[in-house]
């Protein structure tokens, strides 16, 4: 699909966070990616990789040093003191924590009525004929919840709250940052399917972030990975998940239990990743790579045509 048709654009993307009498720490470092209508792409990677930084930067939440975010053909402005542009409001994030996400002030069908005011704002079809009640039901809760205030709910159903709220805008871009990691492992897959349910049957783009990648290959048309802020791997879900080609993505998947009664522990992933502030020459993954080489060391690669950044591959 051409670029201009795409939902997200995202190109050379950078997003460096500066702190008083230390390093800057460049989360984000010339990520590019991009997302089209009804489709979900999960982009994964360890704790620290910048995957946050990049969500926040796509939702305007962060601005970003370099580089450009187009939605719908559109420049991200990062917010400022002034209200969001309704076009820009198509754009809903779903945060990892719930219990902060929300106002504990105020009543749950306060809050759903919000994300309904700011689709009907931009002229969405049907907008105006949700209601909070109803759209607790699409999430999975009963509808007389609308009358109670977030701190009541347990963690599961607040974030199921935290999603009603993102779909009442009719957003056409959706953006999960971890948004199931906060859940108990029996709720993590439900709500992750439901997330895709509810932005494919809409015909939005969902970009949903995780570390686990068994819960993305479950929602997933493509998969991103993600290391200390780049981009390494990226390919349709089935294809990345039965044949990863870069070395982080091999051993993101060895980490993952096989709960099949054979006994196989997961392989850990041996070291810690590298400073941000201070990444290694040549390859970013390369202290850590079992497979490193002469080179790898010197020469950082660059995302191919492929969708792997890997000397392994170079020509």
């Amino acid at each position: 699909m051409a670029r201009q048709n795409r939902l997200l654009s995202v190109s050379d993307l950078v997003v460096q966070h500066r702190r008083a009498g230390r390093r800057p720490v460049r989360a984000v470092a010339g990520v590019s990616l991009d997302l089209g209508a009804g489709e979900v792409l999960g982009l994964v990677g360890e704790s620290g990789c910048g995957k946050s930084s990049l969500a926040r930067a796509v939702c305007g939440l962060t601005a970003p040093t370099g580089g450009e975010i187009l939605f719908d053909g559109r420049p991200m402005r990062p917010l400022g003191v002034r209200r969001r542009a309704p076009a820009l409001t198509g754009v809903q994030m779903v945060f990892q924590d719930p219990y902060g996400s929300l106002n504990p002030r105020r009543r749950v069908s306060a809050q759903i009525a919000d994300g309904i005011r700011a689709g009907a704002e931009r002229g969405e079809r049907g907008a105006t004929k949700l209601t909070p009640g109803a759209l607790l039901v699409r999430v999975g809760l009963p509808e007389d919840l609308a009358d109670r205030y977030p701190q009541e709910l347990s963690g599961g159903q607040r974030q199921r709250v935290a999603i009603a709220r993102a779909v009442a805008a009719r957003p056409r871009l959706l953006v999960g940052d971890e948004p199931i990691s906060a859940l108990d492992a029996s709720a993590q897959a439900q709500v992750a399917r439901m997330m895709r349910a509810l932005a494919v049957e809409s015909g939005a783009g969902l970009l949903f972030i995780s570390h686990d990648l068994s819960v993305v290959r479950l929602i997933a048309d493509r998969i991103a990975v993600m290391y200390l802020g780049r981009i390494v791997e990226t390919g349709p879900t089935a294809e990345v998940w039965e044949n990863p080609r870069h070395p982080y993505t091999r051993a993101l998947l060895a980490a993952i239990p096989h709960p099949d009664g054979a006994g196989r522990l997961p392989v850990e992933l041996p070291g810690d990743a590298s400073d941000a502030a201070a990444p290694p020459s040549g390859c970013r993954f390369h202290p850590r790579c079992p497979l490193a080489f002469e080179g790898c060391d010197r020469e950082e690669p660059q995302l191919a045509a492929d969708g792997v950044a890997c000397r392994l591959y170079s020509s």
